[in-house]
Parts: structure tokens; C-alpha cells; sequence
């Protein structure tokens, strides 16, 4: 299996402006920096409404400075409800010491469910940047994730001096 965080790594821009904050990579292997999957297509759908379309859209998204991380960095989605709260919650501080490196001027909650964790990591970490909060673009939420999405994307900092 191609590991998920080196695959990451390579998409990371050199300055974070938005981070996008996801639960975990999922256990199928369906990540969205492996591209061709669901969270990648709505991300990009929501994206190119209100930016408009370009070609390659991961090197669009970080030549935008934006990037995608995760709360747990290991897969939780098929574990029991109460071990996937406990590894999210377990995982605060390492989210609080990325986004002490990354100093992103906006964070966006991918699952409504962990922006409390992702708020908490950021005011741990020292951050100002505004928590922005959508569901997770699955079970049915997919329209209510385009919307919101378009609501905060033109509020979303990004770089402009690449293709964008």
C-alpha cells in the first residue's frame, strides 16, 4: 500500500494558507491526495463553482496554498463509535503542534463532528486563524456540503502568484 503521509507530503505548498483538517484517511485506501475518489471530486466541484474550472485540480488546490491534513493521522472510520472519539480527541495535540507549523490564516473542519477538537487544537496552538466547519461530503450530506462550501471559499485565503 502506497503510504498515505508521503503522498501527503508531496502535495504540502511551501506556505499553508488554508488547512483543511479531514478525521483520517480512510481505511479503503481512498485518500484524497491518491485523487479519483469522492472527497476529492465534491472538494473540487464546490472549488471550481465558485473560482472556476482549471486543469490538474490537486496542483491547483496547492498552488492556493490550501492543504489537507488530518486530525488522526491513522484510520478511524471502521472503528466503534466511542475508540473513533477517543482516538480524535487523542489526537489534539498532534494536530496543535501541525498547526503550529503550518500557521495557516484560515482552518476549515471537514466533519462537523471533530471542529470542536479542531478549534481546540488551533487555540491551544496559539492560531487566529478563523474554524470553518462543513459535513463531510457522504451519507447523504453531499449537497450540504456544496453549499456551505461555496459559502467560505471566497472568504478562504490563497496564493495568487501561481496558476490560481
Amino acid at each position: 500500500m502506497i503510504d498515505v503521509e508521503f503522498i501527503r507530503a508531496s502535495y504540502r505548498p511551501e506556505r499553508i494558507t488554508t488547512l483543511f483538517v479531514g478525521e483520517s484517511a480512510p481505511a479503503s485506501g481512498d485518500f484524497f491526495y491518491f485523487g479519483n475518489n469522492a472527497m476529492l471530486q465534491h472538494m473540487k466541484r464546490a472549488t471550481e463553482a465558485v473560482l472556476g474550472e482549471g486543469d490538474d485540480f490537486l496542483g491547483r488546490f496547492k498552488s492556493f496554498g490550501w492543504f489537507l491534513d488530518d486530525l488522526v493521522l491513522t484510520p478511524v472510520d471502521k472503528l466503534a463509535p466511542p475508540e473513533r472519539r477517543a482516538k480524535c480527541v487523542a489526537a489534539t495535540s498532534s494536530l496543535r503542534d501541525r498547526i503550529v507549523a503550518y500557521r495557516p490564516l484560515a482552518i476549515v473542519s471537514m466533519l462537523v463532528s471533530i471542529k470542536r477538537i479542531v478549534e481546540a487544537a488551533a487555540k491551544a496552538a496559539g492560531s487566529n486563524a478563523p474554524v470553518y466547519g462543513v459535513p463531510f461530503p457522504g451519507m447523504g450530506q453531499q449537497r450540504r456540503f456544496h453549499t456551505e462550501m461555496i459559502k467560505i471559499i471566497p472568504l478562504l485565503p490563497r496564493e495568487f502568484n501561481r496558476s490560481g
